[in-house]
């Protein structure tokens, strides 16, 4: 009989994360997955590591330490950062207003305000009428998730020695075991990361944190004939991010908004802008929100984030060549950590920001688990 330190259900980012935790402990670690490989939320969103903007406090901390082993590993695991930075665009001077605030802050202390002509020469392609000025944050990094999460994958299992039980559904957790369709397997303690599944592993847990499933909607456009410095986001975004939207300037901005922009705010679209190795943009997102979404995306959604695009970028035209839709965990707060039992933890990411903190969530776990 095979005995392991820690079983994690879950091979998204956030129990790669955990598996990893463990690993460097030098504890065994067996990650089961019902799928033949991550295929949720983890590889269907930006790559994007987050750090100016989280939520003040625990959340900014999770995600200053989460970039800090994203950047360990990319040596380790030799995993491609392809940006670092995120240009924050401003097209009103409400949304100046709040990254002038922001930048305030001791969590903006490092971020550099920039004028509409710093915008256009860190980003020509610009719409230069569009800009009020802007806000250049050094801290966040991109990866390809859909490339990522596999190259992880086979580190920890080829450098770090997990086992990996892919196609293989837990159907319960009990003391010391973990039961699933191809057997039990023991394993002293457990940590569940479920990722949008809120039904199969203690659902009366999950639900009484009042978690959600979020829709969201994104596109792939061809290689628009410039050059990203870093990802990009712009005035609907700062409503999104508590680290902006928390702040009293951006009052005046959300009043803006709801008079200009009421369909993007109703179908919660904002802009992120990442650029591939291959030169193509990821663009998106839009936020729908309940118990089971339907999987099917909108096409008026689809044009709400093309013309926000436009606007910074009139002068590209790039070719749609791939749309899909994604969901992922939600509630009023950004995670949780709950102990159905003394060995088993439920850990969830419910604020889209799995690849921002979890591998901060994972050490945290792994220590409150093994001491």
């Amino acid at each position: 009989m095979t005995q392991y330190d820690l079983a994690v259900v879950g091979a998204g980012i956030v129990g790669l994360a955990h598996a990893l935790a463990a690993a460097r402990r030098g504890l065994s670690v067996v990650v089961i997955d019902r799928d033949a490989q991550a295929n949720g939320a983890s590889i269907r969103n930006f790559g994007l590591v987050v750090v100016s903007g989280q939520e003040p406090g625990i959340s900014r901390a999770r995600a200053e330490k989460s970039r800090a082993i994203w950047l360990d590993l990319a040596d380790e695991a030799g995993l491609d950062v392809l940006h670092r930075g995120k240009l924050v665009i401003a097209r009103r001077p409400e949304a100046l207003a709040v990254l002038q605030a922001f930048a305030a802050t001791p969590d903006g202390a490092e971020c550099e305000l920039l004028s509409p002509a710093d915008v256009i020469s860190r980003q020509p392609a610009l719409h230069a009428a569009e800009i009020s000025g802007g806000l250049y944050s050094p801290f966040e990094l991109r990866v390809e998730s859909r490339e990522v999460l596999p190259k992880l994958t086979a580190f920890l299992g080829e450098g770090l020695g997990v086992e990996f039980r892919f196609g293989v559904a837990v159907t319960a957790i009990e003391p010391g075991s973990v039961v699933t369709s191809a057997g039990r397997i023991h394993a002293a303690r457990v940590a569940v990361c479920p990722g949008d599944d809120l039904t199969s592993l203690f659902p009366e847990r999950i639900g009484q944190y009042g978690v959600r499933r979020c829709k969201l909607q994104m596109l792939r456009l061809a290689n628009p004939g410039f050059k990203l410095g870093s990802a990009l986001v712009s005035d609907l975004s700062l409503l999104r991010y508590e680290g902006y939207a928390g702040l009293p300037e951006a009052a005046a901005l959300r009043r803006r908004l709801e008079s200009e922009q009421a369909g993007e705010l109703a179908n919660g679209v904002h802009l992120i802008v990442t650029q591939s190795a291959d030169g193509s943009l990821v663009i998106g997102d839009s936020h729908h929100y309940g118990t089971t979404p339907d999987p099917f995306g909108s096409d008026e959604v689809d044009r709400l984030i093309l013309g926000e695009f436009a606007r910074l970028f009139p002068a590209a035209q790039p070719t749609v060549t791939a749309r899909w839709t994604g969901t992922y965990s939600s509630a009023s707060h950004a995670a949780f950590r709950d102990a159905p039992h003394e060995d088993v933890r439920l850990v969830m990411v419910t604020s889209g920001t799995g690849a921002s903190t979890g591998f901060a969530l994972g050490e945290e776990t792994v220590a409150e688990l093994f001491g």
